[in-house]
């Protein structure tokens, strides 16, 4: 066999064997992801986000947790105020964010809000996920920040990436980014 012909059946196996493998490497967070509902209350001048959010699980996520990763929630919220011939303003920008960890000794899953000490446990991951999709009541804005002529529009997303490694795992999966991923924007017309 010259070696043209093994250089191509060498080329021709690797090519197979990426056909082959990259099933096995399914993305992390594959899976259900969407901000399913979204919609504000007015309480004394305050607007209040509500919405749910159905985040992805599947048997890498429960493992990686088992294994000690931490997986950050992000829900981002941004008002704008439309404007006719101009881009429209930004009037808000922020952000919740919060860490789901899996406590080996007591077999429960810890919801943590960042910047704040509170934490919360559930039995099952399915439960901690159901819990960080529900948003309740969440103040964004207030009436002051807005103008009285003005339209405005809501523009909500979540994001979920990998948080937190420990030691082992750090050297091990310092070069896998598919733990990244972010919802599409579920946006409408916010009526004062």
């Amino acid at each position: 066999m010259s070696s043209f012909t093994g250089r191509l059946m060498a080329s021709i196996l690797a090519v197979l064997g990426l056909v082959v493998v990259r099933p096995v490497l399914a993305d992390a967070l594959d899976g259900q992801f969407e901000v399913s509902s979204a919609f504000i209350n007015i309480n004394s001048g305050v607007f209040l986000l509500n919405a749910d959010v159905r985040y992805p699980i599947n048997e890498e996520i429960r493992s990686a947790l088992a294994d000690g990763v931490t997986v950050d929630f992000e829900l981002q919220v941004a008002v704008f105020r439309e404007r006719r011939y101009w881009l429209d303003a930004d009037v808000v920008d922020v952000t919740l964010r919060r860490q789901l960890t899996f406590h080996s000794v007591s077999g429960r899953y810890i919801v943590k809000e960042a910047g704040s000490d509170d934490q919360s446990s559930y039995p099952t991951v399915d439960a901690a996920l159901a819990e960080i999709g529900k948003i309740e009541g969440w103040p964004i804005l207030t009436q002051p920040q807005l103008n009285a002529d003005g339209r405005y529009r809501v523009a909500v997303r979540a994001a979920v990436r990998r948080g937190k490694l420990n030691d082992a795992l750090r050297a091990i999966l310092f070069w896998t980014n598919d733990w990244q991923r972010s919802s599409d924007w579920y946006e409408w017309s916010l009526l004062r």
